[in-house]
């Protein structure tokens, strides 16, 4: 190999590390989510310390198979203290009946319904769950997806994370157990590369958050100006994180995974969901463009293998097999640790689930690049670096071709909050009310 240009040794060195790299993210993973998850907690209430009152906000549109049982699971937790705020935008929405049900199934529950939203930015749910977040009468604030199916002691289990030191607590993303191979594919995702990222980055301090099930100190939030200051962003949930560390708070995750149970389960959705998160990613970490398809196994396996054939003499093809073997055995026990007992498939679902995951991730995410438009139920966004977000295709469009229609107004402007006399947070929050594109 010594025939080989100078820049080719330091380019296979660069890959090589990187590889060794992502193979500590996978030990990581599984030595930490072996020490976390599903670990009960030993602390007890007592009466000089009580548990803390919980504002839960529910984010409903539309329902599904699954719905009722899933909001049913919050009417019956095993927790002393809190209320349940749920949010309908749509005053047509039949989720406000199924609501209403439940109301009146469970009056002893403190619940209450909220119908028409807020208009506080582009974000469809931080519009939807304002009401309910300026209603709150606790100091700690619940932001749970309607899909999120409870276990009795998950509210417990979050409230016991939340110390002194930390104002936010979150779920990692996993799913309940369903049949079908979509179910299949969401479980394997979930529970192999999402989970590994996500508690590598627990254990780094790395904003991974997201935003599906998360506990919040309201006083915090407030500070940095409410929920409303985050409208402008598709992604609230990434920079709420970031706000929040700004200000010198912890965050970290729960014990118990989030438990995602929507009744409407189908390769196609789940894909587009991936697509959307791809395309925020790279919105909001342009980084993400090159470090997410390297971190692949089947890129990352192929280029290491190169580099192994070039810096050791190596056959790249048993490197490669090695490599793929390795990356599928990890996977495995990852997902064991963070399915915490019998999987609801056979082996050779997994087999298929993870290859098709492999094989179709470099392709979700190519996807993402060519076409930056992001679709999220029946509105259309187009996102700035940064994460700054804007409604395309809305009313305003229209007005924008309209002579007679005023002028539209300038792009949102960005300014620092003051949360105190003397006291400035380098979180950069939007000002004005809902911000779109105009196209003309």
């Amino acid at each position: 190999m010594s025939h080989l240009p100078l820049p080719l040794y330091g380019f296979a060195a660069f890959f090589m590390v990187f590889w060794l790299g992502t193979w500590m993210v996978h030990v990581i993973a599984i030595c930490y989510g072996r020490y976390k998850l599903h670990k009960k907690s030993c602390k007890l209430p007592t009466e000089a310390q009580p548990l803390p009152g919980v504002s839960i906000l529910k984010p409903l549109m539309g329902v599904d198979p699954n719905l009722q049982h899933n909001l049913e699971t919050f009417f019956t937790m095993d927790y002393p203290l809190y209320e349940l705020l749920f949010c309908v935008e749509d005053k047509e929405d039949p989720a406000i009946q199924l609501v209403e049900r439940l109301l009146a199934k469970y009056p002893l529950v403190d619940a209450t319904l909220f119908v028409g939203g807020s208009d506080v930015g582009v974000n469809p749910k931080i519009n939807n769950i304002h009401p309910g977040y300026m209603a709150a009468k606790y100091d700690f604030v619940m932001i749970s997806d309607s899909g999120i199916k409870m276990k009795d002691d998950t509210l417990l289990d979050m409230v016991q994370n939340m110390s002194d030191k930390h104002a936010l607590v979150h779920q990692m993303p996993f799913t309940s157990d369903r049949d079908g191979f979509a179910a299949t594919f969401e479980k394997v995702f979930f529970g192999t590369v999402q989970s590994r990222i996500y508690l590598s980055a627990d254990v780094l301090g790395i904003n991974c958050h997201t935003g599906m099930s998360c506990l919040l100190r309201k006083a915090v939030i407030d500070q940095l100006g409410g929920l409303r200051a985050f409208g402008c962003y598709l992604a609230e949930d990434f920079f709420i994180a970031r706000s929040v560390t700004r200000l010198g708070w912890k965050m970290r995750i729960s014990n118990q995974p989030a438990l995602q149970n929507s009744g409407l389960c189908d390769i196609g959705s789940f894909q587009a969901r991936l697509i959307r998160w791809a395309k925020l990613r790279v919105a909001m970490v342009p980084t993400t463009i090159l470090l997410e398809p390297l971190s692949e196994c089947m890129i990352l396996g192929a280029i290491a293998a190169w580099s192994a054939s070039v810096l050791f003499s190596w056959d790249p093809l048993v490197f490669y097999l090695v490599h793929v073997l390795c990356w599928f055995l990890s996977d495995w026990l990852l997902l064991s640790i963070v399915q915490h007992g019998s999987m609801p498939f056979h082996k050779f679902e997994f087999v298929v689930g993870w290859l098709f995951r492999e094989l179709t991730g470099p392709y979700l995410f190519l996807h993402a690049l060519w076409n930056p438009a992001i679709r999220w139920r029946a509105r259309t966004y187009k996102l700035h670096w940064g994460g700054v977000a804007y409604e395309l295709n809305s009313p305003a469009t229209d007005a924008a071709n309209d002579p007679l229609a005023p002028q539209p107004q300038p792009a949102p402007t960005l300014e620092p909050a003051v949360v105190n006399a003397g006291t400035t947070v380098d979180t950069l929050i939007c000002t004005g009310a809902k911000q779109r594109l105009l196209v003309s």
